[in-house]
């Protein structure tokens, strides 16, 4: 049963990398060129400041980039989050089957998915949201990936950390209010570790040559439909993997009510 678990969460994930890919070529893809094409005339203003003009050469093309590049990206991302759903829900339904045999292990799956949602995804997007290209100081490239990755951990721990609280609580207090409880935990702390960890605000201001602007700043719709549509296929691909993966499950109850049905029938016949 954990191999068919772990083959549903790559399939889901699959189906989920290709269609957040499609989603992210159509809408996320247009605001990464404008930022490129930012980018080069903010080089080109500052070159004609400074009088040097670096010559750089791309290792690929931009079609490649937004075009495999992207799309085995996202779909390489995709596979390994459905296999770590798969693997996480496989842990969890061995120990709630073995507790509550009624329990239906679909509604488990959407439960997994939208606890590590918000801790994989949601939290760490809303305290360091993505940026486009050219957006970003490249001084501070470790000590943002270092927060982000700090913000990320630590959310995934408090979550763990939730969980277990509201699940040796639901005995004592019923399981809304110990639901509630591991929430808040989470909520706490997760508050106090972004409070605590360093901000960056690096949108590049405008090019001047005295007190004339030579090249405007970044422009700020591009930074705010970036990020909203970064979200959007974020949960485009969860949602999907989810579905999927539910549906899955539902497959296979079905397969295993069968097969025990069909077994119970020969052992009559037999008796």
């Amino acid at each position: 049963m954990e191999r068919r678990f772990i083959g549903a969460g790559l399939l889901s994930g699959l189906i989920a990398g290709l269609i957040a890919y499609v989603f992210a070529r159509i809408f996320v893809e247009p605001q990464v060129a404008e930022a490129i094409d930012y980018e080069g005339v903010r080089s080109h203003a500052e070159a004609e400041l400074t009088g040097e003009h670096p010559h750089e050469h791309e290792l690929f093309t931009r079609s490649v980039q937004e075009n495999i590049g992207a799309g085995v990206g996202t779909v390489v991302f995709a596979l390994a989050i459905g296999a770590l759903f798969a693997v996480v829900f496989t842990v969890a339904w061995a120990y709630v089957g073995r507790r509550r045999p009624t329990a239906d292990p679909r509604a488990l799956a959407a439960a997994l998915s939208g606890i590590a949602f918000v801790a994989v995804i949601a939290v760490p997007f809303f305290v360091y949201p993505p940026n486009p290209p050219a957006v970003g100081e490249e001084d501070t490239i470790g000590s943002r990936s270092g927060s982000f990755l700090t913000i990320t951990l630590v959310s995934i721990a408090l979550a763990v950390v939730g969980v277990l609280l509201a699940t040796a609580l639901s005995a004592r207090i019923g399981a809304w209010w110990a639901g509630v409880v591991g929430a808040v935990v989470y909520l706490i702390g997760a508050t106090v570790t972004a409070a605590l960890l360093p901000d960056f605000a690096e949108v590049p201001g405008p090019v001047m040559d005295g007190d004339t602007i030579v090249a405007p700043g970044f422009p700020g719709q591009v930074i705010a439909d970036f990020r909203v549509y970064a979200i959007a296929d974020q949960v485009l691909l969860w949602t999907v993997l989810t579905v999927v993966f539910i549906g899955l499950l539902g497959v296979m109850m079905r397969r295993t009510r069968s097969a025990t049905a069909a077994a119970e029938s020969v052992e009559r016949i037999s008796a």
